[in-house]
């Protein structure tokens, strides 16, 4: 017998707008959600959406093969149990509730925007059963495959909703959780928020602090009206913003400049305000929620046209605290204090600020947090701490790249208004078997500085590829123009690729004739550009006052090229100390070695082939921990041949091999030409893809290790002229910077050394930025370093 539903049902469901539900075929894509307790999101009431609506599911013939199946579809392993007769609350009502997981969205209290809207008219309206007697056979992807009696084919109440409880472990698959507005009725969402400044000094400031809170509605921008504006309210809005934190505002000044404007003849703030479709009604957040459309949002007054949106009232007015990175230069500095906690947690390999695989500083040493029960939450947290604001999107599964190290954390449980993320609940990583490839990572929201409109790229054949043209005040007057390509670098050219949002720079290109630019923009307005690599813009770095271009531009104007993932080589710094002992090697075993500059320059005096060098010899394991492979800088036609040890050199240095004093002097050096980048081993289940036989592409695979033996030539310091004493020694991948990466402040690794003048002891070998020396290093600083500047 075909189900047909109530009169009364079937009339509610058309004053909304929508057609009344009717038996489907399958279920579609069905986006399902769990409520209920805000530290547990792999548990609570299951709720699937249907036609802009949240319903709950019956517990009739459901089971552990149907909460598997809903489990994996909202991204976790495998389901534990379910749970009947409401044990997470009856679905009934659009109030606020504990939103948990929402399908790639979870974490924190929630009212959507098409459950609001639809409270906005009906507030005590019971929601529906949207499916019952849910049949599957386990094996299903998604409830789209199982069968049931119909979109709100149910003879249950509310006092049988089901819950399901999940295992915690997300599965590799899942890969973030995301800040989503859900579609409601027609298509309406809550799009995106804004702060329109309202005082002349509000105007000037970049980014726009402070302002009357705008909401884009149905694709409309509306004012918030400020009856019930809260704190909390103001902490959501500023978060989406990009900001850390909020303050309060001078309502009294505010108000008089309001109650000037509506008694202004000329202004049209007083007919628009009449209009309901000026106003978003009222707003109730918690001050934890990632997006204003987590929060109870009411559009219109209950009663709609009959009364108005916001009688008496003004719009709500915020002002935020912009991070340190986002202030302007003349702001005050912040407090030691705060600078050392905010230390103790750093993004790390993201393509864009604000976004990276997040590390802690535990007992002096930097290490990974894992992604069980990770949400935008917690992240958030970690966000607000490092001066951004709140999280849109929670990664998983070493989505930005494994790291090294310890897992310090795991089961990270924040409710939202911690200020820094120590202070949540965690177990120790090391607890539940979480390895580095459960490594979690963030994108946060940062403010709009208006970068991304000063430069662009020309003339490339695809969007991430260009040459490079600038905007800067010329006179006092914006001018757009190239950038001189002396002293142009990766560097540079990865702030350059930030700035337009593309990623990562793989090629900093110093000629580019090849490709035409804009008429208007041919003249060289940078030059002598200069970054650290911290910069958000080209314009931050450091330049030429008077433009000065020795070869004229022309054909040698600075490009780019981007790419929004880049590969990442780390050493094992325990292989170096396990491998590394003292050979006493004849001249005459040398000659090739010397040739490609392997030896001392002492070397030069000898009278070959008698006598000795003694080298210190190790072994050296370097892997890639990014998202794309390494290869070298150029393609094979550019390699340069060796005739001494019959092989091709890919990049001429690929490796620095140092000996310092303690004090960072240099006493002894080597070098280490990638004549064989390939993958000697493979975890299994990856193929080996690069080889150096036959004359073979180079490279090192995602996932895959280049092994140089203690045995290769060149794989080694020459010490002969070094005393005994104490000393550091100082491996360096990829020194010059020559190959892109996404992080290369793992690049360098450090070991105390013992050198009696027969024996020598390497300990305590680490990734350079594995602990924390009273401040990091910048990539400058290490560049100095690096060179023996210091």
């Amino acid at each position: 017998m075909a189900w047909s539903p109530p009169a009364t049902f079937s009339l509610f469901l058309l004053l909304l707008g929508q057609p009344p539900p009717s038996r489907p075929q399958s279920l579609g894509t069905t986006k399902l959600r769990l409520v209920g307790p805000e530290s547990k999101p792999e548990e609570g009431r299951l709720e699937v959406l249907h036609q802009g609506q949240w319903g709950t599911v019956c517990d009739d013939s459901f089971a552990l093969q149907e909460a598997t199946v809903a489990c994996r579809q909202l991204g976790f392993e495998a389901a534990l149990t379910w749970a009947h007769s409401a044990k997470y609350g009856q679905g009934e009502g659009f109030g606020r509730g504990n939103l948990v997981s929402v399908g790639s969205y979870a974490g924190g209290r929630a009212c959507d925007l098409p459950l609001c809207a639809i409270f906005e008219h009906h507030p005590h309206s019971t929601g529906p059963i949207w499916l019952d007697n849910v049949r599957c056979v386990g094996t299903e992807s998604s409830l789209d495959q199982c069968g049931s009696n119909g979109w709100g084919v149910s003879d249950c109440s509310h006092s049988e909703d089901v819950g399901v409880i999940c295992h915690p472990r997300r599965h590799r698959g899942y890969l973030s959780e995301t800040v989503s507005n859900a579609l409601g009725p027609q298509g309406r969402r809550l799009e995106e928020v804004r702060l329109k400044p309202i005082l002349a000094s509000a105007k000037q400031h970049s980014p726009v602090t402070e302002g009357a809170v705008e909401v884009k509605y149905e694709g409309h921008w509306r004012q918030v009206c400020d009856q019930g504006w809260t704190m909390n309210n103001s902490r959501v809005v500023c978060g989406m913003l990009g900001f850390p934190s909020e303050v309060p505002v001078d309502s009294h000044y505010y108000r008089k400049v309001w109650d000037l404007k509506m008694r202004d003849p000329k202004s049209r703030l007083k007919s628009l305000t009449n209009k309901n479709s000026f106003w978003i009604h009222q707003v109730t957040c918690l001050g934890t929620e990632p997006h204003m459309a987590n929060c109870q949002v009411q559009v219109a007054p209950v009663r709609g046209k009959l009364q108005p949106a916001c009688p008496g009232g003004m719009h709500a007015v915020v002002s935020c605290v912009a991070g340190p990175r986002f202030r302007p230069p003349k702001t005050k500095p912040q407090r030691k204090g705060s600078q050392a906690e905010e230390l103790r947690v750093r993004l790390r390999s993201g393509a864009q600020v604000g976004e990276g695989r997040v590390e802690v500083l535990v007992n002096r040493q930097w290490g990974t947090v894992c992604d069980h029960r990770w949400n935008l939450i917690s992240a958030s947290v970690v966000c607000r701490q490092l001066g951004f604001g709140s999280a849109r999107e929670a990664l998983f599964g070493a989505r930005l790249g494994q790291g090294l190290g310890p897992i310090h954390l795991s089961e990270v449980r924040c409710r939202g208004y911690e200020r820094t993320l120590s202070d949540c609940p965690a177990l120790e990583g090391s607890q539940n078997g979480c390895q580095h490839e459960n490594d979690a990572a963030v994108r946060c929201n940062v403010p709009n500085m208006g970068f991304q409109n000063q430069v662009r790229l020309a003339g490339g054949r695809i969007p991430e590829e260009g040459l490079l043209e600038v905007q800067v005040e010329v006179n006092g007057v914006p001018r757009w123009g190239s950038v001189c390509s002396e002293n142009w670098g990766l560097t540079e050219a990865m702030v350059a690729c930030r700035q337009l949002g593309l990623g990562f720079a793989i090629h900093a290109h110093k000629e580019t004739w090849y490709w035409s630019g804009m008429l208007r923009a041919q003249e060289v307005v940078m030059s002598g550009v200069r970054c650290s690599g911290t910069e958000l813009a080209l314009q931050q770095c450091q330049r030429h006052g008077p433009v000065h271009c020795s070869h004229g531009g022309g054909r040698f104007l600075a490009g780019v090229s981007c790419m929004d993932s880049a590969p990442d080589l780390v050493m094992n710094a325990q292989l170096v100390q396990e491998t590394a002992y003292l050979e006493d090697r004849p001249l005459s075993q040398l000659y090739c070695a010397h040739e490609e500059n392997c030896l001392s320059k002492s070397a030069d005096h000898m009278d070959w082939p008698y006598g000795y060098r003694r080298l210190l010899r190790f072994s050296t394991q370097i892997y890639n921990l990014g998202r794309t492979d390494f290869r070298p800088k150029t393609g094979r036609e550019s390699w340069v041949w060796h005739q001494c040890h019959r092989h091709y050199h890919s990049i001429e240095v690929f490796t620095h091999y140092d000996l310092l004093t303690l004090n960072g002097s240099k006493v002894a050096e080597g070098h280490k030409a990638s004549f064989c980048l390939e993958d000697t081993n493979c975890p299994t289940g990856l193929q080996r893809r690069y080889a150096c036989a036959n004359f073979g592409e180079q490279g090192v695979t995602v996932g895959c290790w280049d092994t140089y033996r203690h045995d290769i030539d060149c794989q080694w310091v020459d010490i002969t002229d070094v005393g005994p004493g104490n000393y550091i020694f100082q491996v360096i991948v990829n020194p010059h910077y020559e190959v892109a990466e996404s992080d290369f402040s793992n690049n360098m690794i450090q070991c105390r050394c013992k050198y009696d003048g027969h024996r020598v002891w390497l300990h305590n070998c680490h990734t350079g930025n594995s602990y924390p020396a009273n401040a990091e290093l910048s990539l400058e600083q290490e560049q100095r370093l690096r060179n023996n500047l210091i």
